[in-house]
């Protein structure tokens, strides 16, 4: 059967690795420096608050939300949220990223190009996340095509949208620290230490972009096969 296909696992397992890695590194660097305090005393709510407000967001809300590393701006409800350790937390690791929440606010505000392209592309991305390889599967097992190719575009929706992502990621960590400095919040070792949490968690984009694109080439390669015999 196709989905015991070695050669899946020669498209998939180098990003899964990458993956995994990159996963790894930004725990221990949230770990890391969610031990160290920073020097304003400041929790990552009060960090964002400041941001939002010195950038005429005022009328943006700080919120909570539960889990770990939940934390995400809402374009649409224009909202920003945070997890507990850090919207409470006053570690470097807490500052560091609600100003990177922060910096999708500001992105939202100056109307950012990738920003607007990847909002356009959620629902596309999503059908392709959710349903795309099953219309390549059903393609396949019925021999039809067209269905198959269907799927093939959705899927890659999903994996143009990993790589609209990585633009608004990293614009949104430059923005981040480029406040902390600016804003006196952070010093220059806090800017270093913030830097290194959030190339970790950039890392983690890098992968996942790398992981949907080589399951989109290994699709493709079935898929294409399909054309070629009949």
């Amino acid at each position: 059967m196709f989905y015991m296909d070695p050669r899946y696992f020669l498209f998939i397992l180098p990003p899964l690795l990458l993956m995994l890695f990159a996963q790894a590194r930004v725990r221990g660097a949230f770990a890391k420096y969610s031990q160290v305090p920073n020097q304003r005393g400041m929790s990552g709510a009060e960090v964002a608050r400041a941001i939002l407000d010195a950038n005429g967001l005022s009328d943006v809300p700080v919120e909570m939300v539960p889990g770990e590393l939940t934390d995400h701006y809402a374009p649409r409800e224009r909202v920003l949220r945070l997890s507990p350790p850090v919207f409470q937390g006053r570690s470097v690791a807490a500052i560091g990223i609600a100003a990177h929440e922060a910096g999708h606010a500001l992105q939202h505000k100056s109307g950012y190009v990738p920003l607007q392209i990847r909002s356009l592309l959620v629902p596309a991305a999503s059908i392709g996340s959710n349903l795309g390889w099953i219309m390549i599967l059903a393609g396949i097992v019925i021999g039809l095509t067209q269905l198959a190719w269907l799927g093939i575009a959705f899927f890659a929706a999903g994996t143009l949208f990993a790589l609209v992502t990585l633009p608004v990621e990293f614009n949104a960590s430059n923005r981040a620290l480029q406040m902390l400095t600016t804003m006196g919040i952070a010093d220059r070792t806090e800017y270093q230490q913030n830097r290194e949490v959030l190339n970790a968690a950039a890392l983690t984009y890098i992968a996942g972009f790398l992981a949907a694109l080589m399951q989109l080439l290994y699709w493709l390669s079935i898929v294409s096969g399909m054309n070629r015999r009949d």
